[in-house]
């Protein structure tokens, strides 16, 4: 599914599923850099994401695979 990442005004960062018109901040992060990884949402959704370099820019859409 189709998930844009991207960082709000205080640094959290969220996750919006254009589908479901969901939009949630990101509460745990498998890995630190985020990338090629689980996140877990505020909701309780778990999104594997693909691997990508630790730098990438915000705000991205990518394909993420919902757990």
């Amino acid at each position: 599914m189709k998930v844009m990442i991207r960082k709000g005004a205080q640094g959290q960062l969220s996750a919006y599923v254009p589908k479901k018109d969901l939009e949630e901040p990101i509460v745990a992060m498998e890995k630190p850099e985020m990338w090629g990884g689980q996140i877990t949402l505020a909701n309780g959704w778990q999104l594997e994401l693909p691997d990508l370099a630790a730098d990438t820019r915000l705000p991205i859409t990518v394909e993420a695979r919902k757990l």
